[in-house]
């Protein structure tokens, strides 16, 4: 297990278990309230690559076997949909909010607040960053590879 070619797999080990607990921290937070991102389908599908990449990388560690194709896959996945998240959820919670703000206005019968600010929590920041981490070590197979250019060893072989 502490190979020195398996040693490399408890970066995504880590990086799988950021990953799936970064959907229970805040995502969005709207003035003074933090809305956690596990209720929401976007936050399942986070934890569940978080788990699956984290399950990938310890049948690695424990077979010896290489899974950074998987592992791409699996961060590729879950950093579109944090990206996506972060450009969608925090416009969403703040009209949300201004929509609660403009009922609240109209039923007390006074004039307008603004609306409270809605920003992006912690929770979309550590998944952008766990999966990144799973991507750049899903390409580190790619770039290995490329790295080792094919040399024919016997001048007459044309295969």
């Amino acid at each position: 297990m502490f190979r020195p070619g398996m040693r490399a797999y408890f970066i995504p080990l880590a990086a799988g278990v950021a990953l799936a607990t970064s959907a229970f921290l805040p995502w969005v937070v709207v003035g003074s309230l933090s809305l956690r991102g596990v209720p929401g389908v976007a936050a399942l599908w986070v934890f569940g690559l978080g788990v699956l990449s984290a399950v990938l990388a310890t049948l690695s560690l424990i077979t010896r076997r290489n899974s950074r194709h998987p592992l791409l896959v699996v961060g590729l996945a879950a950093f579109g949909i944090t990206y996506l998240s972060l450009q969608i959820m925090p416009r969403l919670a703040g009209e949300n909010a201004l929509t609660v703000s403009q009922a609240f206005a109209i039923v007390e019968d006074r004039p307008l607040d603004s609306a409270p600010t809605a920003l992006a929590g912690i929770g979309i920041y550590v998944g952008l960053v766990a999966s990144a981490v799973l991507v750049g070590f899903g390409l580190t197979i790619v770039i290995k590879r490329a790295s080792q250019p094919y040399l024919n060893s016997d001048p007459n072989d044309d295969v």
